[in-house]
Formats: structure tokens, sequence, C-alpha cells
């Protein structure tokens, strides 16, 4: 079982757009070839001249003008594998580990790889994101929007912690900051169906309370 269907399982009862949250795991060894086959097909050949910014840049401005959503998940999923890659290889390990311990449920093991992890390089936005994550499915949601905070301190365009973050204020009920949450989320990814759905919800229970 990968770590992102584990995710889904353990969260049952939580707003389907919180997957999103999660899949910033990478994929299992058995998903791997068809994503990078969906994603030859659909986002742009890259300059492979650009340094890791640029190129991740290049992705962002791409997402932002893609309307068609099954094009846009997979320049999403370009996104995800960038973010995936810290630039050291020791932290790669770690995280590589970390993901195996979550997909056996050894939580606190989890925690540990990635503590070492962020304290190895403490601007690697993806370690404090999969520490959210494992913090939002073990129930510690203080210590999850923290580490989101920290997330989109370091990449303001992360959807997958500015999810994290609506899901935990859908949770507490604060509707307004919910919604704002997923508008931001839609400023940097607007194909993405489920942060529609939930924004237009939102947006009609919110205007109902006001007449």
């Amino acid at each position: 079982m990968s770590a992102m269907r584990f995710f889904a399982l353990t969260s049952a009862a939580l707003p389907l757009a919180l997957i999103l949250f999660a899949s910033t795991f990478p994929a299992t060894a058995a998903e791997q070839p068809a994503a990078t086959a969906k994603k030859d097909v659909i986002v742009e050949q890259a300059d492979t001249n650009n340094s890791p910014k640029q190129h991740l840049d290049q992705l962002f401005s791409q997402l932002k003008r893609e309307r068609d959503p099954e094009k846009a998940s997979g320049i999403a999923n370009e996104i995800r594998m960038e973010w995936n890659d810290s630039g050291s290889a020791t932290v790669n390990l770690l995280m590589q580990w970390a993901d195996k311990a979550i997909e056996e449920k050894r939580n606190p093991a989890a925690l540990d790889f990635l503590d070492e992890a962020i304290a190895l390089k403490p601007d690697y936005a993806e370690s404090w994101n999969r520490r959210a994550t494992l913090n939002f499915v073990m129930g510690n949601y203080r210590k999850s929007m923290s580490d989101i905070e920290r997330v989109l301190d370091l990449e303001p365009r992360h959807f997958g912690a500015l999810s994290g973050m609506a899901a935990i204020l859908s949770n507490s009920g604060n509707d307004q900051l919910t919604l704002k949450a997923w508008e931001r989320f839609l400023d940097i990814y607007p194909a993405e169906r489920t942060a529609q759905e939930q924004a237009n919800t939102l947006a009609e229970k919110l205007a109902g309370n006001r007449t």
C-alpha cells in the first residue's frame, strides 16, 4: 500500500480534498511508469539549461495557465517530482525511509526520520510538508499547522500544504478562513476540480448565511 492510499484510508471521515495534502508522497515503484508516461505526454518540454528553480517557475507558470484538469494534473505531478528531490542524497534517503515507515504504520520512526531530515536541511520545504501530513494523520493538528506555515514560508506556491491548511481550518469550523485557503490554492492550481468544488460550496454557504 502506498503512503497516499494509507493516508486516504486513515482519513476517510475528512474532506476528500485532503487527499491533495498527502499527494506529495512519491508514487510506489509500480505506479511510477504510468505517471511518468502521462507526464511526458502533457507537460511542456523544459529547457535543459534551466536551473531547478527556473524549471519549477516554468512549471508553476504552466499550471496557472492550464484549464484542462488532466493536463494540469500532469504538470502538478511534475512539480511534485521536483519537490521530492532535496538536492541532498542523505536527506533524500531519510525521506525514503520515512515513506517506508509510514507505509508500515511505524509513525514514530517516520517522525524521527523527518525530524532528522529537517535538522540537516531546514530550508527543504518538502520535509516540513511530509511531517505536516503525518502530524495530521496522527491527529496532531497544531503541530501540523505549524509545519504547514513553515512550508508556505519556504514555498508560498505549495498547493499541497494549502489544501492541508484548508482541511484543518474546515475541521475547526472556520468557513471564511477555509475559503481563503482554497482561493489561495486555486490562484496557483486553478484547474483542480476538488478545490473548485470545495471553494464553490463554501462561497455559496457563506453567501446564504449573509442573506
